[in-house]
């Protein structure tokens, strides 16, 4: 049977009767799973909590299918969903080390090179360190605009912040891996 045609307004409609809820749930799974596991991937940097998260993530937009309204996309609902799972996954990993909450998330790089499931090379792990030592929003909008592509009306939907603002956060992150990169060679 030939797989059918993503249509994320059919699949907004059949989420909202309930004897086509979980079928159009279950599309919305496949639809989205991979391209969220990599966006909470680059946040947490693990490849087991980033499953977790993406778990988790479902499970939230699950128990609140009802409040979608369809006002924004399902893939905006969905990115908050996850942006806050890993937000909060990453305070408290951060609280259980006893690290600052206002200390950057470089820690969490470390994990990289243990994490059998990364297979960057030398300058992807690199990388991966200059964007971990990134404040929290600059790193998010980072990985939306560079790995995502996501435009930046779609980032301002997301994130309830300017496009503007998302602009500066990128450029201002830009600058700040190359100088990372520029000091450590």
């Amino acid at each position: 049977m030939a797989r059918r045609q993503y249509d994320e307004q059919d699949v907004i409609e059949r989420l909202h009767r309930q004897e086509t809820c979980r079928a159009a749930f279950g599309e919305v799974i496949d639809h989205y799973s991979q391209q969220l596991y990599w966006h909470i991937r680059r946040i947490v940097y693990d490849h087991d909590d980033a499953n977790d998260i993406l778990q988790n993530t479902f499970l939230k937009a699950w128990t609140n299918v009802d409040n979608f309204r369809g006002d924004a996309r399902l893939s905006t609902w969905l990115y908050k969903i996850a942006i806050n799972e890993s937000i909060t996954f990453v305070n408290k990993k951060k609280l259980q080390a006893g690290i600052s909450l206002d200390s950057d998330d470089s820690f969490l790089a470390a994990n990289l090179e243990a994490d059998q499931y990364f297979d960057g090379d030398e300058a992807q792990l690199k990388l991966q360190k200059a964007i971990a030592t990134l404040p929290e929003k600059q790193r998010i909008v980072f990985n939306m605009r560079y790995y995502d592509e996501m435009k930046y009306e779609d980032m301002s939907e997301v994130l309830g912040t300017s496009v503007g603002a998302l602009k500066a956060s990128y450029h201002h992150a830009l600058k700040k891996i190359e100088s990372f990169f520029d000091n450590n060679d």
